[in-house]
């Protein structure tokens, strides 16, 4: 039994003999499901285990191990071999923990094949042009989602989907929330500007230094392998998307105005 999740243009299909998770996963991936997994889908197989026990949140570790990435965290232990796209993961049967395994395995094949980045950070569709907002937690990502007026279409409040396109980068939909709790819709722009949030009083957009705009980007990007040539490719994306999109401070102040300046 399986269910085929794509996100960004990547597929990845989840096999479980757990038929009550999938269906629990069909649901929160609404939107996000491909009632056929095409040739080039990646392959994870869920062995599912008993609850955790209490006081198993041993903090996230992503190493490279004999050509196997090892992902271990309180609540699941993954395998993810990246020559033959398949891997394992051992976890008590929660949409959460898979969410988390999800993340990182499309962090690592994006900067493996030099395709994206995940940011953090809000991102939404205006006027056919998509848009990221960034930034550290309680910066304001959520802040500026809930105040998205008609017409804009959300892509996320969380998790950003940043891929490489023939003129530049796209932004992409993500089922990744935050605390909007609410998937984003699974559609793609082209990315036209990157905003770092910084509450004001006021409501402005300063422009960024292309020195400060890498530092700000790597800041920003989800990643978590400690390897030094998937770091180096990671660090060659953020190079490309500071000089081909926008990048600029966003002051703004949690009011509806602040979208005026968003064109």
């Amino acid at each position: 039994m399986s269910v085929c999740i794509g996100i960004g243009g990547m597929e990845v299909r989840v096999e479980c003999p757990d038929a009550r998770f999938l269906h629990e996963l069909r649901l929160h991936y609404a939107g996000f499901i491909e009632p056929i997994a095409g040739p080039n889908a990646l392959e994870l197989v869920v062995e599912p285990l008993p609850p955790p026990v209490e006081g198993s949140d041993a903090e996230l570790e992503v190493r490279l191990d004999g050509g196997l990435w090892i992902l271990e965290r309180g609540d699941f232990r993954a395998e993810w071999n990246p020559s033959t796209a398949r891997g394992t993961v051992r976890l008590h049967p929660n949409r959460y923990s898979l969410d988390s395994v999800l993340r990182i395995i499309h962090s690592l094949e994006l900067a493996r094949t030099g395709q994206g980045l995940l940011l953090h950070g809000a991102s939404a569709v205006r006027n056919g042009k998509g848009f990221v907002f960034s930034g550290p937690s309680g910066a304001g990502k959520t802040t500026i989602a809930r105040l998205a007026p008609a017409g804009v279409r959300l892509l996320t409040d969380e998790i950003s989907y940043v891929h490489v396109s023939e003129k530049g980068f796209d932004a992409w939909g993500t089922p990744f929330a935050g605390e909007l709790a609410q998937p984003g819709e699974n559609i793609v722009a082209p990315l036209s500007a990157l905003y770092f949030l910084r509450q004001s009083g006021d409501n402005r957009i300063e422009a960024v230094r292309p020195a400060e705009a890498l530092r700000l980007i790597m800041r920003n990007t989800l990643f978590f392998a400690h390897d030094q040539a998937l770091v180096a490719q990671v660090l060659d994306l953020a190079g490309r998307l500071a000089e081909s999109v926008e990048v600029a401070w966003l002051d703004f102040t949690p009011d509806i105005r602040v979208w005026s300046l968003i064109r």
